[in-house]
């Protein structure tokens, strides 16, 4: 029966009601800002690039492919308008059945449901960015710390060894040696996670006492080198930091790849100039084929060639130099997934998250967040040409890659025929990834597969840890191996020799550092 909503305060619940409306608008404005900017600044590279093509066409070529860009557009915007329509809906109705609730049902009050909805609010709008920026000092590397030793440096690349962080953990400068190479879209946070939490990629590693190296690209706002940087200079970086390696530990180094930096890997060892330094590779969520990832490619097939060179997201520097801006093709893979990374859509399923967290914000959540907000990098536009080919050519029947380096063709029937142990690793849900583009090289090699739960970043975020389910020195259920439990088992296959190890925990003083010479040597 109906009866007079049990509201005790109603001065308190029309205030909350008002500052949640507030709220709720704010944060859609800036949803909305987050993801246009990126739209504005292709515009800009799009008016740029028009302008020197359009005089290029016959006046009814460019009618037929402005047609169709406007056609691919507007299949974009009903896919959005769709998605977030619904999602929309479906909030109203939950919304609207929580008052229903309060009115009829006297265990809750009305400004009960309102104080619930703003505190999610508050969260999403106010606690979340706060808590983004506050987690930086947890997230990811920190260079600066005791935790890591500068080993090598060319041009364009670092190279740090990661020690490890667990109490009473040295590292065994017998076992074999990892190199690890990040992303080159966003950067290399993700490999470090949460460090001090136990989930970290490259600390999973160093705390098995596995001599463990991480490759850092330079900051390539602020360096020439790496804004001009090609596929060669990539191989030639890898094996003057896999000299020093293998000259330090005095055994052929492991090469682990994160997804682009998998891909880079790869070519390398097919190149050759690896041989003799380098004899495993493990790629993790790495796109080996990139024409496989069916959901990019099917959205790019749909836009004409002259609209998909990459011209269209190059920005010129102030020295003159080209780079591809890195905010554009985050936000070309975020419109393959449009019906879920749509503003409106995006903003309400965070709203709901709130809701259901109860008002804490796990580290976890503010550390994905970062990583999405402010890890993404520009790319050195002859590195992008490298990744664009793989995405629009597959890999030939007869094992060849579509790209060259050093002038010669990459067969990766090179990695049976050399020897090389493989360890494909990917995530089942990855759609960023897909499967089927991580498992190509499989098709023509022995690979070793591994796969795992969730999507593109579940190996860094909720695997790397020790102590989780499919945490990656385990074997799992159908035989497979973690990547760091596959490095020990390589470890164990090779000559048994002593722990050594100094008071630091790096390996012995006087291990040999002068064998190897600089790319630029």
């Amino acid at each position: 029966m109906y009866h007079t909503p049990p509201i005790r305060k109603p001065l308190a619940a029309s205030l909350e009601a008002m500052t949640g409306m507030l709220l709720f608008w704010s944060g859609l404005s800036r949803k909305l800002h987050d993801f246009i900017q990126p739209m504005l600044k292709a515009s800009d590279y799009f008016d740029a690039q028009e302008a020197k093509k359009f005089w290029e066409n016959t006046p009814a070529e460019n009618l037929e492919d402005y047609m169709n860009l406007y056609s691919w557009n507007i299949s974009l915007f009903l896919k959005a308008l769709d998605s977030s329509q619904e999602e929309t809906l479906k909030y109203v109705a939950k919304n609207a059945e929580d008052l229903t609730k309060a009115i009829f049902d006297d265990s809750v009050t009305v400004d009960d449901v309102i104080a619930k909805k703003t505190a999610a609010l508050k969260q999403v709008v106010l606690d979340m960015p706060k808590a983004v920026k506050d987690i930086r000092k947890e997230y990811g590397f920190h260079f600066d710390t005791p935790g890591y030793e500068k080993v090598a440096e060319t041009s364009r690349m670092l190279l740090y060894q990661v020690l490890p962080n667990r109490p009473g953990v040295t590292t065994n400068a017998g076992l074999k040696p990892v190199i690890i190479a990040h992303p080159y879209v966003l950067g290399a946070n993700i490999m470090a996670f949460l460090p001090n939490e136990g989930r970290s990629f490259v600390h999973a590693f160093a705390n098995k006492e596995i001599p463990t190296y991480v490759r850092i690209i330079k900051d390539i706002d602020t360096t020439d080198a790496v804004q001009i940087m090609t596929g060669e200079d990539d191989v030639l970086d890898t094996r003057y930091f896999s000299q020093i390696v293998r000259d330090r530990h005095h055994k052929p180094v492991t090469l682990v790849g994160v997804c682009q930096g998998g891909f880079m890997l790869m070519a390398g060892i097919l190149t050759g100039r690896l041989e003799g330094l380098v004899d495993a590779l493990i790629t993790c969520a790495s796109p080996l084929d990139g024409s496989l990832s069916k959901g990019l490619k099917t959205m790019l097939d749909q836009v004409n060639d002259r609209f998909r060179e990459l011209d269209y997201s190059v920005k010129t520097l102030p020295n003159g130099n080209r780079v591809v801006d890195g905010a554009v093709m985050s936000w070309v893979y975020k419109l393959k997934s449009l019906e879920r990374e749509a503003p409106v859509y995006a903003y309400i399923s965070d709203l709901e998250r709130a809701e259901r967290s109860k008002g804490a914000i796990s580290k976890t959540a503010a550390a994905i967040n970062y990583w999405l907000l402010y890890d993404r990098t520009d790319l050195p536009v002859e590195i992008t040409a490298l990744s664009r080919l793989s995405y629009t050519v597959p890999i030939a029947e007869n094992g060849d890659l579509p790209i060259e380096l050093f002038g010669k063709k990459l067969n990766v029937k090179y990695l049976d025929e050399h020897n090389v142990k493989f360890l494909i690793c990917y995530g089942t849900g990855d759609e960023l990834v897909e499967p089927a583009s991580a498992l190509a090289p499989a098709k023509h090699v022995h690979a070793e597969k591994t796969p795992f739960p969730k999507g593109h970043a579940a190996i860094f975020t909720s695997w790397s840890s020790l102590d989780s389910e499919y945490a990656l020195d385990k074997v799992y259920k159908d035989g497979s191996r973690g990547p760091v439990r596959f490095q020990l088992d390589l470890s164990n296959e090779l000559p048994k020799a002593g722990k050594v190890t100094d008071d630091r925990g790096v390996g012995s003083p006087g291990l040999r550092l002068s064998a190897a010479r600089s790319p630029q040597e």
